[in-house]
């Protein structure tokens, strides 16, 4: 028999400390890469946790710079995936040149007792590659309303409290759009606006002319009208979905991710299925997460003082109700057993077009990729509804459907 020090030796015995980090940061997309950005910059050694494959900016965008007829089927998705898809059919953007960014129905099948469809994006960058980029700040009129109103629980936070944390934001990302002046929607830290076409010139005129509590402005969008950080500008191809070789518009690919890496302190790890978090009961705190390894199915589980939890409206309450314990049996700080109920994705899609008979002798540059927008109108000052609570804002869809 050998000498048992011998044996001791391939033990690892430095397991627990070579899987512990000053911080883990579970997703990726938007808020996730910020996340690791900040955490980053701020000297924590960060672990980024993605469940889908990686994604690398340029590298991964493989349709990017395609023509229609460079595609099979000119950017129509065939009838076969169309059938094989009928939740995620639904959303403006899943289309021949961009479904490899979307899952599919029948990768991550889900039942519905009414109409919801669930847009995933599982791989790094997460959703943040297939936003459609209009960014508005909120104001009192939306941090207040609860208040005033009675109903669900008061925001802690004003807008005076959010506004400087808007300014940080928007001055990396990058926001096109014009200082408007309306009260209940803030002015922010603006790149030069985009331009309105002639039509969407007269139509705001003919607007703010007949209705004095209506404006019509260009969107505020996150799409570079002048380079910044080494990024952009934007093209004016209106090709976003596909990812933007030229960085034209923020995703957490081509900006906040890379701006992490650079600091030598993030670790990136995709294919990674975060399972649970782990709480440990003596400290009263979550220690860990446990991670299967979307690859071989293998559990690790890793360790951190600061745990971000960034993977979405549903995943993020998934990963919670697994996160049993005694002392949470039905979910991680489940005491109230609220967690997964009044659960809230993005709410959209009523639509209106029209044709304007005019105009005839002009016509627009390149493909802007975004287009006007209507603030909200209701029950903003003096116009009080008692049957109809908040409000609603119009957008008109990007320079392409305009050419339709």
């Amino acid at each position: 028999m050998g000498n048992n020090n011998d044996s001791l030796r391939n033990i690892n015995s430095k397991g627990v400390e070579q899987n512990t980090f000053d911080a883990i940061v579970i997703g990726s997309g938007m808020t996730g890469g910020w996340s690791a950005k900040e955490l980053c910059e701020k000297g924590l050694k960060v672990l980024m946790l993605e469940r889908g494959r990686n994604v690398e900016h340029i590298k991964d965008y493989p349709t990017a710079n395609l023509a229609p007829w460079e595609l099979p089927h000119r950017n129509d998705l065939p009838q076969k995936v169309l059938d094989e898809n009928p939740i995620i059919r639904q959303c403006y953007a899943f289309t021949e040149s961009t479904q490899h960014f979307f899952v599919k129905d029948k990768e991550h099948p889900y039942i519905q007792t009414k109409p919801f469809a669930w847009v995933r994006g599982y791989q790094v960058g997460g959703k943040s590659l297939m936003w459609a980029r209009w960014t508005q700040r909120w104001s009192d009129l939306d941090f207040e309303a609860n208040a005033k109103q009675g109903v669900g629980v008061d925001w802690p936070i004003r807008y005076k409290d959010i506004a400087p944390w808007y300014s940080y934001v928007e001055k990396f990302v990058g926001i096109s759009g014009n200082k408007d002046g309306i009260p209940h929607l803030p002015d922010g830290e603006f790149l030069p606006p985009m331009e309105m076409n002639c039509v969407e010139k007269h139509f705001k005129e003919q607007t703010e002319k007949n209705y004095s509590n209506r404006h019509v402005i260009i969107s505020r969008t996150a799409n570079l009208s002048k380079g910044l950080n080494g990024r952009g500008p934007c093209q004016y191809r209106d090709l976003c979905v596909r990812g933007c070789p030229f960085a034209g518009y923020f995703s957490s690919v081509s900006a906040s991710i890379p701006a992490a890496k650079a600091t030598n302190n993030l670790t990136l790890r995709p294919f990674s299925v975060v399972h649970s978090i782990i709480y440990d009961a003596k400290q009263n705190k979550a220690t860990g997460v446990r991670v299967i390894d979307a690859q071989t199915n293998k559990m690790t589980e890793y360790f951190a003082k600061i745990i971000f939890l960034n993977a979405g409206t549903i995943n993020t309450t998934l990963i919670l109700l697994n996160s049993t314990s005694p002392q949470f049996p039905n979910g991680l700080g489940n005491t109230n057993d609220v967690l997964g109920h009044y659960l809230m994705d993005h709410n959209y899609r009523g639509r209106i077009n029209a044709t304007y008979e005019g105009f005839q002798d002009k016509y627009y540059y390149g493909r802007r990729p975004t287009g006007i927008y209507i603030p909200r109108f209701r029950n903003v000052g003096n116009d009080v509804q008692k049957d109809f609570l908040r409000g609603f804002a119009m957008q008109q869809e990007h320079q392409e459907a305009q050419a339709h």
